[in-house]
């Protein structure tokens, strides 16, 4: 038995029929010229984060722990300009007291606005996590509590940006503008760097003063320019997403102006304090290594998108983005049109996972999202959504968002096996 039919045993072995694999083997004959191109920006990016650590000298002594008010940490003050080197900015925050991406945008707008500015989102509603943090759903300690306005802007229904109700929208209390790159559990596209710094010249042209913050979370180094590049006054993400690498055990990054970055330090610690304190706690080499093997690994995650969204196009599900479309983040969106598919496929991702592939997820009702939520994801981090992973919201049209893979082939075996979960269950191939 040659290497490729050992190989597809052990596909059958753990899972996969015949029919699954073979249909999957046959989406992959088309995909290889789509993977040499992400190959290409893997390496461009790989050389821009290399770069940065070389600039900086970053040496062994970058990785020791510090505890305590973490003073002269030498280590996390370069790793922050590692990142500012690298999405070419003033300033950076890159801390692991930042729990999570939405931890990371409340401190963004929280440390940059104050009562009676307005914050204006011209991409429509924001993350549904976001709604508790911006007061859209009344929460305790909501910006609104703090007398800080919110309008939104709808983008058309072809997907562009409304640019005369931007125009409208933009008052003198208008202090920021937050825009989401990806789509968050919409059907809207996921915008591009260069879409986004078109939207932000228009903003400044008719308000100067105006900070634009971008949620860039899923779409660091899927292309070779980030929204900084074009103008953004701050980019915000996830450690546990693309920056971290699938290393990363925590933490989140706004990287900006120095004057956005030194709000924002002053929010998550103290007025007087700023970014002067926090302890590493040991963290510092995960973080490094992580930042390092991030275009790799995103790359890896994209390769897996593309293939979901190829595979399920074939057999007739919408997908978005397209198998063919241009692709500015890592997370491919599938209708499953009923609830038990949804169930299945999350069913197939977790079933494919190194960690807890015994455990079948349910729908629950999750902390910050208005409907329930099923969510598949056997990591390694709890929650790392740059490993593979699979949820969405229990409510028509049941559209699955599936992301991550820290290697392509896990990312193509948990495919197969979400397909091969929605078979078992009736579906014909």
């Amino acid at each position: 038995m040659n290497l490729n039919e050992t190989i597809n045993q052990m596909y059958k072995d753990c899972g996969i029929s015949p029919e699954v694999l073979k249909l999957g083997e046959e989406v992959l004959e088309e995909l290889s010229p789509r993977f040499a191109k992400i190959d290409a920006v893997a390496e461009y990016n790989q050389m821009k984060v290399l770069s940065a650590m070389r600039k900086n000298r970053v040496s062994e002594m970058h990785f020791a722990a510090t505890t305590g008010y973490g003073y002269n940490d030498s280590g996390r003050d370069t790793l922050e300009r590692v990142y500012a080197d690298t999405f070419h900015t003033e300033d950076a925050l890159v801390r692991s007291q930042i729990t999570c991406g939405t931890h990371a945008l409340h401190l963004a707008l929280s440390g940059n606005l104050r009562p009676g500015d307005e914050l204006l989102s011209p991409v429509g509603k924001p993350y549904d996590t976001l709604e508790e943090v911006i007061g859209i759903r009344d929460s305790v300690g909501s910006l609104k509590e703090y007398g800080v306005s919110y309008s939104q802007v709808d983008l058309l229904p072809d997907g562009s940006f409304d640019y005369e109700g931007i125009r409208k929208a933009i008052k003198p209390k208008t202090r920021m503008a937050t825009i989401q790159r990806s789509k968050g559990y919409a059907s809207r596209p996921t915008l591009s760097p260069k879409q986004i710094g078109e939207l932000i010249a228009f903003m400044k042209q008719i308000k100067p003063d105006i900070i634009c913050m971008v949620d860039n979370c899923y779409g660091e180094f899927v292309e070779t320019k980030e929204p900084s590049d074009y103008g953004a006054d701050m980019i915000v993400g996830s450690l546990i997403k693309n920056p971290g690498g699938g290393l990363a055990p925590a933490g989140g990054y706004i990287c900006g102006t120095a004057e956005c970055v030194e709000r924002v330090a002053r929010r998550l610690t103290s007025p007087g304090l700023g970014r002067e304190v926090g302890a590493n706690l040991g963290t510092n080499p995960s973080f490094y290594q992580g930042f390092f093997l991030a275009p790799t690994v995103t790359a890896s995650a994209e390769k897996g998108a593309i293939f979901a969204a190829k595979l399920y196009e074939r057999l007739g599900f919408r997908v978005h983005p397209a198998g063919d479309a241009p692709r500015y983040d890592i997370i491919q969106a599938i209708d499953m049109k009923t609830a038990e598919g949804l169930k299945a496929f999350c069913q197939g991702i977790q079933a494919a996972a190194p960690v807890d592939s015994f455990v079948t997820p349910e729908p629950w009702a999750m902390p910050g999202y208005d409907s329930d939520v099923i969510m598949a994801a056997g990591a390694f981090i709890q929650g790392a959504s740059i490993e593979l992973s699979a949820d969405g919201p229990l409510r028509p049209p049941y559209t699955v968002y599936f992301q991550g893979g820290i290697t392509w082939y896990h990312a193509k075996y948990g495919i197969l096996m979400s397909l091969q979960k929605l078979v078992d269950s009736g579906f014909q191939l």
